[in-house]
């Protein structure tokens, strides 16, 4: 059956890619301008129809060979001693991520495995866009890279396997536009004892474990799942989490059981949740003392009609400070559904441009009435509660964290 791809010239790379995994290399694509989301009908058609021969013609030819660029497939193999010198042939292969980088030497990989016991042939997942199998042996090479330590594999392979079930969307997350990036969040034993930080600063600078281990997974993500910037990852801004993105749960500080504890772990397990995150949305308020006025804060900063929720829905992490997690004796699941049933924007607050809500990409609960007979409508801006995900990171100060999220995985010393 002849078949074409039709696109945007912006992700012909990702196209390219994505048919040269799947063994159709010579799949003919035919791009369009960018963009066609979010454009009049009128001028989509503008776009289409100069294009509609070349279709056509793909349809009806033999298809002719297409080169596919792969992510890091070929080993270091050639790679040059001088570690000055290494920095700029790693960009040049783009296996790089503008940080200095350690050579992945065959004695510094062999150091890397002792982390773990499992195979070193061991596929422990397949990484999408590009289907490549992660090998234990791969993914140690990457950890060496970003200079993590053997210690640290356990929480690398554990989110690893994570971030390829399904039901956190990785082929989403590797390849939107969107800036998210996965952030991973450890609980249990092993976050104390690996010294990942929990406390102030918690998703800034200044802690090893959690930037070397985050750096890891973003490393893997990028060469072995193929999701290169610019190229496969088509994200438009992105965010400085896109070079590690690792936090531990303060659950020493917390007066709430810990997030593992609420998806179903013991306090003895130590696991890895990972989450396809923006950047950190600050909430400030120095002022709150009841658990109502700080669920209304948090509410009110979660409704915004920028919000990538009202578009789509979804499913987010607030990140408090243990103080104002006892606030006024708050309990977990109070604030849960306070948060999850708060946060709704009205109808009236959205575009007036005169487009229905499907054409602009909203919520369903505004597709199929423009906005103006919508004004007394209301759009969840958290998505379904069951999928909210609530974190205490922070040991000190008056200020949450916004994110969004979805998933557990165990991080034992297999």
């Amino acid at each position: 059956m002849a078949c074409v791809v039709v696109g945007t010239d912006e992700f012909l790379p990702l196209a390219r890619a994505q048919s040269a995994a799947r063994g159709l290399p010579e799949l003919p694509v035919v791009t369009v301008p960018h963009p066609i989301g979010g454009i009049a009908p009128g001028l989509a058609a503008a776009k289409a129809e100069p294009v509609a021969a070349s279709v056509l013609r793909a349809l009806t030819s033999a298809p002719s060979a297409a080169s596919a660029a792969g992510a890091a497939t070929g080993g270091m193999r050639g790679a040059p001693s001088d570690l000055d010198e290494f920095q700029g042939w790693l960009m040049e292969q783009g296996w790089g991520d503008g940080l200095p980088a350690i050579p992945p030497t065959a004695e510094r990989v062999k150091r890397m495995l002792a982390g773990t016991r499992r195979e070193t042939e061991e596929i422990v997942a397949v990484l999408l866009p590009r289907m490549g199998r992660a090998t234990i042996e791969t993914v140690a090479a990457n950890a060496v890279m970003a200079g993590a330590l053997p210690e640290h594999m356990p929480v690398i392979l554990a989110a690893v396997e994570a971030l390829a079930d399904p039901s956190f969307n990785l082929q989403a997350v590797q390849t939107t536009t969107h800036p998210c990036s996965p952030l991973l969040i450890v609980n249990g034993p092993i976050a104390r004892r690996l010294g990942i930080n929990a406390a102030g600063n918690a998703l800034g600078q200044g802690a090893r474990a959690n930037g070397v281990i985050g750096r890891a997974v973003r490393l893997t993500l990028q060469n072995i799942g193929g999701a290169r910037p610019g190229k496969e990852d088509r994200a438009t801004h992105g965010h400085p989490g896109k070079y590690s993105y690792c936090v531990a749960e303060n659950e020493a500080a917390s007066p709430w059981e810990p997030l593992s504890v609420e998806r179903g772990f013991s306090p003895a397990d130590s696991t890895v949740t990972v989450c396809g995150s923006e950047a950190p949305h600050n909430i400030n308020d120095h002022g709150t003392a009841t658990p109502e006025g700080l669920v209304a804060t948090v509410a009110g900063t979660a409704a915004t009609t920028g919000s990538n929720n009202i578009y789509l829905g979804g499913e987010p992490l607030i990140a408090l400070g243990p103080e104002h997690a006892a606030t006024g004796g708050l309990r977990g699941p109070d604030f849960h559904g306070g948060v999850t049933d708060l946060p709704r924007l009205a109808g009236h607050h959205g575009h007036r441009d005169g487009r229905r809500g499907q054409a602009l990409g909203l919520h369903p609960d505004l597709r199929g009435h423009s906005l103006g007979d919508a004004k007394d409508r209301r759009v969840s801006a958290i998505g379904s509660s069951d999928f909210a995900m609530f974190a205490r990171e922070s040991e000190e100060g008056s200020e949450a964290d916004k994110q969004r999220g979805a998933g557990p995985r165990r991080a034992d010393d297999r």
